[in-house]
């Protein structure tokens, strides 16, 4: 347990509790880690925007869930944004940080000033769950409605997994007095307690819409519709800040209802991109497949979406028909040295 007075605060989840209400959430902010995925790519601003949105949605509901390796976010549209994606990925062992990556593909000629969910039309939301080798990974998926990524977010979890959840978020591009413009996110997540663990270890399909009226009733309800009133309160600036630490914030929401802080959860940017992951990739094509995939160069190229890792191969060393190793020796060569 830790003392609400003695954490710091950017690129960090605190988890907290709202004991008189049985409701558990979290607060996230996030600076360096959100600035990094972004400086990778140079996204027009409803791009940037949405990207910024569904990394503080991963940043907050990786925790949530009891994750040996990586959730995923997905959103796929048919709009000028066709596709957002985030990863969590959990901490390797105890006291390490957790990492986040996203990115995003879009249609630059349709881009126009609208708000950047409308831009991404009709679609879908999609959680991934993958609990890592000798796991089924999970999929849950909903249609892109309510105006905006945390509003599908909530639908996913009421109807997929009957845990009433919302969330406030803000994020933007912010100047310090000082400092050089800079991306900065904040938000915080209220979710019910869950009654049985939340699925995740299998399973996929879809329900139809839930209300948090369908599955709370008297006291709870009452709970939780307060809780959101008192959430509903909170401003822009707080969430992002620096100016208000999460810890005072939480009191200004919540010290009615008893807040009670867990130990902090840092988080920094992290790509599980990889030279050996892509020759994995390109192993299952011929070289005949290979030879369509080579540049004028002589070289195979590949560039990692998330962080922007740009690989040259040789072609002869990639394919189920290989010839050379990867440093280029003939692999005749290679295995009679063995």
């Amino acid at each position: 347990m830790t003392q609400i007075n003695q954490i710091a605060w950017d690129d960090t989840v605190l988890p907290f509790q709202l004991d008189r209400s049985a409701i558990r959430g979290r607060i996230v902010r996030l600076d360096g880690v959100l600035e990094h995925i972004l400086s990778r790519h140079d996204y027009p601003a409803p791009v940037a925007a949405a990207v910024a949105e569904l990394a503080l949605l991963t940043a907050l509901i990786g925790p949530t869930i009891k994750l040996r390796w990586k959730l995923s976010l997905q959103v796929r549209g048919k709009g000028a944004i066709r596709t957002v994606a985030a990863d969590y990925y959990a901490p390797e062992s105890e006291g390490a940080p957790a990492r986040i990556r996203a990115w995003a593909s879009f249609d630059a000629e349709r881009l126009n000033d609208a708000p950047h969910f409308d831009q991404i039309g009709e679609g879908y939301f999609a959680i991934l769950i993958d609990q890592g080798p000798g796991s089924q990974p999970y999929q849950g998926i909903t249609p892109l409605a309510g105006g905006s990524l945390s509003a599908c977010a909530g639908t996913y979890f009421a109807q997929s997994e009957q845990l009433p959840s919302s969330f406030a978020l803000s994020y933007g591009e912010s100047i310090l007095p000082g400092q050089k413009a800079g991306w900065r996110a904040g938000g915080i997540m209220l979710q019910t307690l869950p009654a049985q663990p939340a699925q995740g270890e299998g399973g996929s399909g879809e329900a139809g819409l839930v209300e948090a009226a369908d599955i709370l009733q008297g006291v709870e309800s009452e709970d939780w519709t307060r809780a959101n009133h008192l959430l509903s309160t909170v401003e822009q600036m707080e969430l992002v800040g620096p100016s208000v630490a999460p810890t005072d914030l939480l009191v200004r929401l919540f010290h009615e209802e008893e807040p009670r802080v867990f130990d902090p959860q840092r988080v920094e940017f992290g790509c599980s991109c990889s030279e050996e992951k892509v020759r994995g990739t390109l192993s299952i094509y011929s070289q005949k497949d290979i030879g369509h995939m080579t540049t004028e160069d002589g070289k195979v190229t590949a560039d990692c979406q998330f962080c922007g890792a740009h690989y040259e191969l040789d072609p002869r060393s990639l394919g189920f028909e290989a010839t050379h190793d990867a440093d280029g020796t003939p692999l005749t060569e290679a295995r009679a040295a063995e």
